[in-house]
């Protein structure tokens, strides 16, 4: 059940993405163009996404388990270290290069585009850097 609950969500995340345009870069990319044509629709999506993420964080405030009767653990830890800061950075410079995130990235690909299959593999051989690199020094 826990997998098809998953599995239900992630199809209706990928299609929310779809539809507000963010698998289009260009239309990302026009959103973060403040000085040219802008266009302020995605912060609509961002808006909607900032909305249901403080309903679903207030309904678990205070669970132990979620509904599907997994334990429930939520983040505790509230300080800004240097990991968290250089993956926002390194995170925020590509998407604004690409106009491409990882989320509308992997729903996006069954789009036929050597673009985005090279920012796909780009991503995976990155994650795959970050772990080994954690595996060989544990505090980085």
């Amino acid at each position: 059940m826990t997998r098809a609950v998953a599995l239900l969500c992630g199809a209706v995340f990928g299609a929310g993405l779809a539809v507000s345009g963010m698998t289009n870069p260009a239309k990302v990319l026009a959103f973060l163009d403040f000085a040219g044509a802008w266009d302020p629709t995605l912060a609509f999506v961002m808006g909607g996404a900032v909305c249901v993420y403080a309903a679903a964080a207030r309904l678990a405030r205070g669970r132990e388990r979620a509904w599907l009767g997994a334990p429930l653990s939520l983040p505790t830890r509230r300080d800004l270290d240097p990991s968290l800061l250089g993956g926002a950075v390194l995170f925020g410079v590509g998407w604004g290069l690409v106009g491409l995130c990882p989320g509308p990235a992997l729903a996006d690909l069954s789009r036929p585009s050597g673009d985005l299959w090279l920012f796909v593999a780009a991503l995976l051989a990155g994650t795959a850097a970050h772990r080994a690199l954690r595996r060989r020094s544990p505090s980085a």
